[in-house]
């Protein structure tokens, strides 16, 4: 009964909630009305996102976020984006592996989510899980992007502190700003600071900040700044807790035009993907059902017609 698993989930069912995200990932129609219902009491959690490139420790310093939550009395939501099997479809499970530590700890809850082909470094269906660990009562939810690259820019949607992560030595700096990453960065973290060339990634990344290229500072007066830590160490992780912190206030406390601007921003495109998403969806499966698919495909490899024609007969099915 739908009615079951929301009344458990909002009395924090830890079994619920994890059943129900795998019904999110696997796009069961069920998931959706169940999140209908969630919906209403969401709104509670603070939503913090880490992305970056690979290689930088993103699971790493999320697992040290993840003690430094609980030694405040906090508890936390953990979502890890993991690359899709190219035979299941799931996750891989590599950042969920590297989380085992708190695997026995009551006040966290650790999900993978597969990309399954997905760019932008989440999922469609990371919002309804962001939704459940928000209603189910965890105090802070973690969203750690799949680290495929550049343009990891679909978690500043979701999140109210967006954490760009990168490490000297390797290039990240440099590659970021050429992406344009650094435009959606809340707070920016040097993580493996004890390496070479971590000065000269902070000199960057600040001198970048400096010139105004940040639209972040366009959200009123909010200016990111820069914190080094050594992850596996635990090094440098209270000060980047006290400028989330500080972050969080000055979020929750802001109501400016330029803020409220931003919010109804990301809600739109919010909205706009989920639209996009159920239409082809819908599209497709259609198509699918009725053998049209792969005789589209026959078409073309038979050279009958080109991709450019079918898609706009497609389109104009559609409308």
């Amino acid at each position: 009964m739908l009615s079951d698993i929301v009344e458990n989930i909002l009395a924090g069912s830890l079994r619920a909630a994890a059943r129900l995200i795998r019904k999110i990932d696997d796009g069961a129609p069920e998931a959706t009305e169940c999140l209908k219902r969630l919906y209403p009491h969401s709104g509670n959690a603070f939503v913090i996102g880490l992305t970056g490139p690979p290689g930088v420790g993103k699971s790493t310093l999320t697992d040290a976020l993840i003690e430094e939550i609980r030694k405040q009395g906090k508890t936390v939501g953990v979502l890890a984006v993991d690359p899709s099997s190219p035979f299941s479809g799931g996750a891989i499970l590599g950042d969920r592996i590297r989380m085992q530590r708190h695997a026995t700890d009551e006040g966290v809850f650790i999900r993978s989510m597969a990309t399954r082909g997905e760019f932008g470094g989440i999922t469609a269906a990371t919002r309804g899980a962001v939704v459940v660990m928000d209603v189910m009562g965890k105090d802070f939810v973690l969203v750690e992007t799949v680290g495929v690259g550049q343009d990891e820019l679909d978690i500043a949607r979701i999140a109210d502190t967006t954490i760009i992560v990168l490490a000297p030595g390797l290039g990240d700096s440099i590659q970021a700003i050429k992406a344009g990453i650094l435009e959606i960065g809340d707070l920016f973290v040097i993580n493996k600071a004890d390496l070479n060339g971590a000065e000269k990634t902070e000199q960057e990344i600040k001198a970048m900040i400096d010139m105004g290229q940040s639209t972040v500072l366009e959200q009123d007066n909010w200016i990111p700044s820069v914190v080094k830590t050594v992850a596996n160490r635990l090094q440098g992780i209270d000060l980047l807790w006290s400028e989330i912190d500080r972050h969080r206030h000055y979020f929750t406390g802001n109501v400016s035009p330029q803020f409220l601007k931003r919010k109804r921003f990301n809600l739109k495109l919010e909205l706009i993907e989920m639209v996009k998403q159920r239409l082809v969806d819908s599209l497709l499966k259609k198509m699918d059902d009725e053998g049209e698919l792969e005789q589209a495909v026959e078409q073309i490899l038979e050279k009958q017609t080109d991709p450019y024609t079918l898609s706009e007969k497609i389109l104009k099915k559609l409308v």
